[in-house]
């Protein structure tokens, strides 16, 4: 996969695995959620200077995920070109 491949480049096949793979959907909607979570928390300023270290540990698991999902990606489109 190229380093610039995005979510929009792969929708066809996240959709797929969305419905096929329950581990996928789960980190998936997971990272999500945390997209969501974080973007909030940067918003209030008063609640992210509070809470910084919780913010960082999520971003963490966030890219964890990230990764994760990607790889399950790749995975699946060596799998549907073999």
């Amino acid at each position: 996969m190229r380093k610039t491949d995005t979510w929009q480049d792969n929708k066809d096949i996240i959709a797929e695995l969305k419905q096929k793979d329950s581990h996928f959907a789960t980190i998936f909607d997971e990272h999500a959620q945390l997209d969501q979570q974080i973007n909030q928390l940067d918003k209030d300023m008063v609640t992210h200077a509070s809470r910084e270290e919780e913010i960082e540990q999520m971003k963490r698991r966030k890219l964890h995920l990230k990764d994760e999902i990607y790889k399950i990606i790749d995975k699946n489109k060596l799998g549907s070109h073999a």
